[in-house]
């Protein structure tokens, strides 16, 4: 059981590596939680495999100091589509 769950945690940071995905589009794309994501991210991971954490670390890093502009663009397409 550990050994998948140590799995899932290196396939869902390759994944947010390589998409330069959101945790909540990871949560999605795996089918799990939000919260699954984030511990599987930042505790389980890290202790398997640093490079991957550290890397994987980058992308949210980037994606949550962008967050407020991509919640503007989405604002403004609803907005846009409803005239």
């Amino acid at each position: 059981m550990k050994n998948a769950i140590e799995q899932r945690a290196c396939d869902l940071a390759a994944y947010i590596i390589q998409h330069e995905a959101t945790v909540r589009a990871a949560a999605r794309e795996f089918g799990i939680s939000k919260s699954t994501v984030h511990k599987d991210i930042r505790e389980r991971l890290r202790l398997v495999d640093g490079d991957l954490y550290a890397q994987a670390m980058a992308v949210l890093r980037h994606n949550k100091e962008v967050r407020h502009l991509r919640g503007g663009e989405a604002t403004r397409q609803k907005y846009r589509s409803a005239r």
